[in-house]
C-alpha cells in the first residue's frame, strides 16, 4: 500500500514525516528502496536536527547512496503538494549516459582529431572497464540489513543506557539505524534496532557472541537474536 506525504518543504509536512519515521528505518519495509529516494528527492535540503527521526533517516540513506546505492523497489509513495519527482531521480539514467557516450564516439570518428585508438589502448580500456564493473558488482552484493532483538535482564534494566552502550559499539562496516522498544510481558521491554553491515567486514554472529553478550555489555543485555536479515 502506497504511503502519502504532504508538502515536505513545510514544518507541518516534516513533522508528519518525523512522526512516521519514529518507529521505522525506511519509508517502506525493512530495506532501503526507491520510496526512500523519492522522499529524499522531495526534500529541498538536509532536514534540521530538530526533526530527529527525519535527520537520522536522511543521513542513513545518504550514506547508503555513497557506499552501495539503493536498489529496492518499495511499495510506492506519493508526495502531495510538491513538484513531481521523476523516476530518473531514483534510478540514474545509465542508458541515456551510454547513448550519449556512443553519440560522442560517433562524432569523434567523424572528426578523428587524434587518430584511431591503438590495439594496446583499446585492450587497456576494456580491462579497466571490466575491473570497474566487477568492483561495482562486489559492492552491491556485499551489504545486508539486519534487525536485532536485544532483551534486558528484567524490568529494572535501564533501557536508555542499554541502547547507548549498544550504539557505542563501533567497527568498520557497521552502521546503526533506527530503534524502538517493544513490550514482551511482565513490564519488560526489548530493544529492536536496525543495522546495515558490509558482509566482508562484519560477522553478525561474531558481533553478537563476542561483543553484545559479553562484558561490559552483558551487564544490561541478557540475550541478542537476529529478527530479520536481508541482503541489500
Amino acid at each position: 500500500m502506497a504511503v502519502a506525504f504532504h508538502d515536505l518543504v513545510s514544518a507541518a509536512g516534516l513533522k508528519k514525516l518525523d512522526d512516521y519515521l519514529l518507529s521505522r528505518s525506511y519509508i517502506s519495509g525493512y530495506l532501503a528502496s526507491k520510496d526512500d529516494l523519492t522522499v529524499l528527492a522531495a526534500l529541498p535540503k538536509a532536514p534540521s536536527s530538530d526533526y530527529v527521526n527525519v535527520s537520522r533517516w536522511y543521513n542513513h540513506i545518504e550514506a547508503l547512496l555513497r557506499i552501495s546505492g539503493v536498489s529496492g523497489e518499495g511499495s510506492g509513495v506519493t508526495i502531495e503538494g510538491s513538484a513531481p519527482v521523476s523516476e530518473a531521480i531514483a534510478t540514474p539514467p545509465v542508458a541515456d549516459t551510454k547513448a550519449s557516450v556512443a553519440e560522442d564516439e560517433d562524432d569523434d570518428d567523424d572528426v578523428d582529431l587524434f587518430g584511431e585508438e591503438t590495439e594496446e589502448e583499446k585492450a587497456a580500456s576494456e580491462a579497466r572497464a571490466a575491473a570497474a564493473k566487477a568492483s561495482g558488482k562486489k559492492k552491491e552484493s556485499g551489504k545486508s540489513s539486519v534487525l536485532l532483538d536485544i532483551k534486558p535482564w528484567d524490568d529494572e534494566t535501564d533501557m536508555k543506557k542499554l541502547e547507548e552502550i549498544v550504539r557505542a559499539v563501533e567497527m568498520e562496516g557497521l552502521f546503526w539505524g533506527a530503534s524502538k522498544l517493544v513490550p514482551v510481558g511482565y513490564g519488560i521491554k526489548k530493544l529492536q534496532i536496525m543495522m546495515t553491515i558490509i558482509d566482508d567486514l562484519v560477522s553478525v554472529d561474531t558481533l553478537i557472541e563476542e561483543v553484545l553478550t559479553v562484558e561490559p555489555i552483558n551487564e544490561y543485555v541478557q540475550s541478542c537474536d537476529i529478527a530479520a536479515f536481508n541482503k541489500i
